[in-house]
């Protein structure tokens, strides 16, 4: 299978229709078009680090609406598997259903290798923290969901342009909440580009 191309910053982002968590339609253009989103993909539902990168998304929902951004989590769950599972780990949270993975594949996500999953000490460490901290271990995916999917993070600007992209080096990594909410200089997520990268 060939390798999917990773989403520079400043490229359009993929506008793709997704179901939310009732079943109906909705386009992924409809949350950006009046300010900057917060595309957060998860990994299968029983990944212990997708459970905290859900749960370090929702802590930080309060900061996230204060800087007038928007926060969307898509699942590789059906309906109402996304249902249930957003209503647990994120109440409140808009989350979508993307069972096929075609937004997964349209913003580069591709299925990890053996050193982003069982041979990474990263992995494994984050696998004994998790189990000794919240009594998380991995437990196998529901059905139709892929365990070695990769999740990654995107923000993305009123003018529907990307000015995040974060892939993950393993499945135990996650932005930090300061890089979502400030970028690497403090930058304005939702300022038109037009020009070199530099801080305010």
């Amino acid at each position: 299978m060939p390798k999917l191309a990773h989403l520079k910053f400043n490229d359009p982002a993929p506008d793709l229709e997704l179901q939310d968590t009732d079943g109906k339609p909705a386009r992924l253009s409809s949350f950006w078009k009046d300010r900057t989103l917060i595309l957060a993909f998860t990994r299968h539902f029983g990944c212990p680090q997708c459970k905290e990168m859900v749960d370090h998304l929702v802590t930080a929902s309060p900061e996230f609406k204060d800087r007038n951004l928007a926060l969307v989590v898509i699942t590789q769950g059906t309906p109402e598997a996304a249902k249930a599972f957003c209503s647990v780990r994120a109440p409140g949270v808009t989350c979508l259903a993307d069972p096929e993975r075609k937004a997964y594949r349209a913003y580069g996500l591709e299925r990890a290798n053996l050193w982003q999953s069982f041979l990474s000490l990263d992995v494994w460490r984050s696998n004994r923290r998790l189990k000794r901290e919240r009594g998380w271990k991995t437990d196998l995916p529901p059905k139709g969901q892929d365990a070695l999917q990769m999740a990654g993070t995107f923000i993305i600007a009123p003018d529907g342009r990307i000015r995040l992209p974060y892939y993950y080096d393993n499945i135990a990594d996650h932005p930090s909440v300061d890089l979502l909410l400030h970028g690497v200089m403090g930058m304005d997520w939702g300022q038109p580009f037009d020009g070199p990268v530099a801080p305010k």
